[in-house]
């Protein structure tokens, strides 16, 4: 998608990776409190790579909306204009068929850990949902995670080919 993420959108997506990060690192260390939020990240950079459909739009809205809201933040706070988006730049590559079915599944997995997750751990994973949504399109990101589409693809594939009767 062409929507951008402003400076002050990414700040606040980083004020939510900090805030998740601090709590797990003063706390007692254990993996399954960052569980959630992985899987939130997880969840919005996939559907980052959604060109279209319920993912691509909510993708594209969950990045104006942060963008929107810290802008008027940011605006108020020290009287500076919005600013133009950060340069954007998606995940190289598009979904196959079979990556879409990951994507998918990955969808129904999130939905069904978010309605038995208690009060905290939703918030986690909206936070990590947040963040994916809208740092994956942000340049450095994206080129980090260059990757990730060949990745679920590849996933795809290799669950078709065991459903055929084949090996991985």
């Amino acid at each position: 998608m062409s929507i951008g993420l402003s400076l002050a959108g990414a700040l606040v997506c980083v004020g939510i990776f900090y805030t998740q990060l601090r709590r797990w690192w003063t706390g007692n260390r254990e993996p399954k409190l960052l569980l959630h939020f992985a899987q939130g990240l997880l969840m919005g950079a996939l559907a980052t790579l959604c060109a279209g459909g319920i993912l691509g739009l909510l993708s594209g809205c969950t990045r104006q909306g942060v963008s929107a809201g810290a802008d008027k933040a940011v605006s108020g706070l020290t009287g500076t204009g919005p600013g133009t988006p950060m340069a954007a730049h998606s995940l190289a590559g598009q979904l196959t068929p079979e990556g879409g079915v990951v994507v998918a599944l990955v969808t129904a997995m999130t939905v069904i850990a978010y309605k038995a997750a208690g009060k905290d751990d939703k918030k986690r994973l909206l936070g990590g949902l947040i963040c994916g949504a809208c740092l994956m399109v942000v340049a450095g990101v994206a080129g980090a995670l260059d990757g990730l589409p060949g990745l679920v693809n590849e996933a795809g594939a290799a669950g078709r080919r065991v459903l055929e009767g084949g090996s991985l």
